[in-house]
């Protein structure tokens, strides 16, 4: 059953469960915003959706990939220029099937799409524990232990979204059947990123734990 979703098309991909500040100052966008405030507070939901070509403000409509997260708002803070900072978390992934110009901003027909398991997922998920364990390690050095999940589909999506991968990568993970080909998907990155680090040592550290702010 299809629903319509206000979309927020940007250049990153968001995951369930990952959090989203956005700093919204183009019209469109501020139009979503009131439209959204003008909602109870526990419908206040937009779709997050990557760019695979284009560019997030300007007059032109972007090229999107098919399948988004929704975004639900945990807090709106109002600036006297009429910006505003939004706190957001990814819940649940949909598929566009049908896009609609006819607000300021985009809106979309959307599928939202189930979050299923798959088979030997425990297996896969200490693997791909591993080999992160390892990436972090190669990438940033020696630091503290982090508490990782023991549920496979966070772990699947916590790779997803602190690995250091382009676009394509990221949203070819947003976009896996199930957690089990996720984490295959993972296991497969992670060991080819490895690889790179053996020959390339001396990479510069990137902080994977901070999420930028995402202006529109």
């Amino acid at each position: 059953m299809t629903q319509r979703l206000p979309l927020f098309p940007l250049g990153t991909v968001l995951y369930p469960g990952l959090v989203l500040p956005l700093h919204v100052f183009e019209d469109r966008y501020r139009a979503l915003v009131h439209d959204l405030l003008a909602r109870p507070e526990e419908s206040r939901h937009f779709g997050v959706v990557a760019i695979r070509s284009g560019v997030e403000a300007g007059p032109s409509r972007p090229d999107l990939y098919d399948v988004g997260c929704v975004a639900t708002v945990h807090g709106i803070e109002p600036y006297d220029d009429g910006a505003f900072d939004l706190v957001t978390t990814g819940t649940q992934r949909f598929r566009v099937h049908a896009l609609d110009a006819s607000r300021p901003y985009l809106q979309a027909e959307v599928t939202l799409l189930d979050e299923t398991t798959g088979e030997d997922t425990e297996p896969l998920a200490t693997q791909v524990l591993a080999l992160w364990s390892a990436y972090r390690a190669a990438l940033v050095g020696p630091e503290e232990a982090i508490e990782t999940p023991d549920d496979p589909t966070v772990l699947s999506y916590l790779v997803a979204a602190s690995a250091v991968l382009d676009l394509t990568d990221k949203q070819s993970l947003l976009e896996a059947a199930d957690t089990a080909d996720r984490l295959l998907r993972e296991r497969v990155l992670l060991r080819r990123e490895l690889s790179v680090f053996s020959v390339l040592p001396s990479l510069p550290a990137v902080d994977m734990v901070r999420t930028a702010v995402s202006p529109n």
